[in-house]
């Protein structure tokens, strides 16, 4: 029987992978193998470790929950979730981050950017956040922690591999917009401004289908179906 161990090895197999194969193996692993040969490999460890994350979590038992969770902390969590997910939603367009992008140098630092401009790798962290808030097991908390410290630390790993690709485009990028959420606004030197119907109409409508979703899935209603179903 799988047990929480199994599925911090898993987790930790699954961040620490990804880290050492994009960053200081991926060079070399391309120049052996080439650009496809690394993408194959890469996947194929992705698939493998996620897998065993996968396999060992609803095997792993649910330990009694660190704190007691309460409306309160459901309803900080729902409002968060949807923060996230108009962050999700807003990423999706004229994000300098996305690979093949080259618009650093001229993006504007408005609506999810204005945020920050890690509005998708801080939107799972925030998910992390929020499922740790209303699911305080062990195997929760665990796979929770994998995916805050994959978004974070991959951000500011993000920051200096674009530096070095893009070394005129993602600095000035980097002068209009903050690592962390809402540090440029507080600065000045970004507007809480120009969020578009993408941004918010997409993060209401997936907040919306996204917590619906736990019913089924995980049993339990969230965010306002919580309170309506």
């Amino acid at each position: 029987m799988a047990n929480s161990m199994t599925v911090l090895a898993g987790a930790g197999a699954f961040v620490g992978t990804h880290f050492i194969l994009s960053h200081p193996l991926r060079q070399p692993l391309v120049k052996a193998i080439g650009e496809k040969g690394f993408l194959g490999l890469y996947s194929a460890v992705a698939f493998i470790t996620l897998g065993i994350t996968a396999w060992a979590y609803p095997k792993a038992p649910a330990t009694p929950p660190l704190w007691q969770v309460g409306d309160g902390l459901w309803a900080l969590a729902s409002v968060l979730m949807l923060i996230a997910a108009i962050l999700l939603m807003g990423s999706m367009v004229r994000n300098p981050a996305m690979p093949g992008a080259s618009n650093a140098a001229t993006a504007e630092a408005r609506g999810v950017y204005g945020v920050t401009r890690h509005p998708m790798l801080w939107a799972f962290a925030i998910w992390g956040g929020v499922h740790i808030m209303v699911y305080p097991v062990t195997k929760n908390i665990i796979v929770a922690c994998a995916i805050i410290v994959l978004s974070l630390v991959g951000a500011a790993l993000q920051d200096r591999k674009k530096a070095r690709l893009d070394p005129h485009g993602w600095p000035a990028w980097e002068s209009r917009t903050s690592y962390w959420p809402f540090a440029a606004i507080v600065q000045q030197r970004a507007r809480l401004t120009g969020f578009g119907g993408h941004a918010l109409g997409g993060g209401v409508v997936v907040w919306l289908v996204a917590t619906w979703a736990h019913i089924p899935l995980a049993g339990w209603a969230a965010g306002i179906w919580r309170w309506l179903v």
